[in-house]
């Protein structure tokens, strides 16, 4: 097959049906959306123009896919991945202040599930799909345990041999379940929506009590872009006590990082408008909250395409102060 033959053989629609994907794939490594959708375009660039000289049809995902690593290692190159505030310090009393906070870059982004998550028929897949951008996998555990990718393309990839591969998963699995043994990968269930059904309830009726009933023993909160972090039912309780951080808020359920997840407004004025505040995307397990991570960044809401302010609910008629 001509070079030229072989680029009209592979149109960009063939390129764009991995865009979905690749913005999964590079925001495991990356931690931002931006930063993965950046890697990708800049994939589907480089890779539109090396076209004329690609020849293996059957091969195009595995070379997007080299592409879009070697894209992601070299934006990596000479700067610190993002982390949670845990990462950083230690944990800090439920009498703490925010403090200062720190760059964008420094922090871990939540991700809306509809760009980084691909529709699938199969239940395994899903709960597979949604765990993985859960966990921060390892690059060979995301190719062929969350990709479902041979050993063979693995290998291939990261040009090596497919024992070394699968002795690498081996290991990486092992690390994984030493870490976090309840990580196994899981369909979200009914029990998920309830528990967002009664968190948002409890944020909307003030009830720190009934917030903190639904979490587990030794739940966690973090704040990023603050270093600020809680650990323990009373730390947390103290914290969302004196800071009254039940007052006013409206929320809005949203779906990210394959989690339950709600989008806070806070109301500028009693009864006016409502500002975009915070994402807060919980970790559940067996029934209970394991963790709160509180994104306090309002630029998020167009990630997820909510407004940046709410207007007040107009009153029901008959509502009006009698004359």
């Amino acid at each position: 097959m001509s070079a030229v033959t072989a680029a009209e053989a592979i149109p960009a629609a063939d390129l764009e049906q991995y865009r979905r994907d690749l913005v999964g794939y590079c925001y495991r490594m990356l931690g931002s959306v931006h930063e993965a959708e950046d890697a990708v375009q800049d994939t589907m660039l480089r890779a539109w123009r090396a076209l004329p000289s690609f020849e293996d049809r059957s091969g195009l995902r595995p070379w997007l896919y080299r592409i879009a690593t070697n894209i992601c290692i070299d934006m990596l190159k000479g700067r610190s991945r993002r982390a949670l505030p845990m990462h950083l310090v230690p944990a800090a009393s439920g009498e703490a202040l925010f403090g200062e906070p720190r760059p964008e870059a420094t922090w871990i982004q939540p991700a809306p599930d509809r760009l980084i998550l691909a529709p699938d028929d199969d239940p395994a897949e899903r709960a597979v799909s949604r765990e993985s951008v859960r966990i921060a996998f390892i690059a060979a555990l995301i190719l062929r345990d969350v990709l479902r990718w041979r050993a063979a393309e693995v290998a291939a990839l990261l040009e090596t041999s497919a024992d070394a591969v699968n002795s690498a998963l081996r290991r990486a699995r092992a690390a994984l379940t030493a870490v976090d043994p309840e990580a196994a990968p899981t369909e979200p269930a009914g029990g998920d929506r309830e528990l967002l059904a009664a968190y948002v309830s409890a944020f909307e009726h003030h009830d720190v009590d009934a917030l903190v009933a639904l979490l587990r023993h030794d739940a966690v909160v973090d704040m990023p872009p603050y270093e600020l972090w809680l650990t323990g039912r009373a730390n947390i309780r103290q914290w969302l006590i004196a800071h009254d951080a039940l007052s006013d808020h409206v929320l809005v359920p949203v779906e990210a990082n394959g989690s339950p997840a709600a989008a806070l407004y806070r109301p500028d004025a009693p009864g006016g408008r409502a500002s975009a505040f915070a994402v807060h995307v919980l970790d559940t397990a067996a029934g209970q909250i394991r963790g709160i991570h509180s994104f306090i960044d309002p630029a998020l809401f167009d990630l997820f395409d909510l407004p940046p302010v709410l207007a007040p609910e107009p009153a029901a008629p008959g509502s009006g102060t009698p004359v």
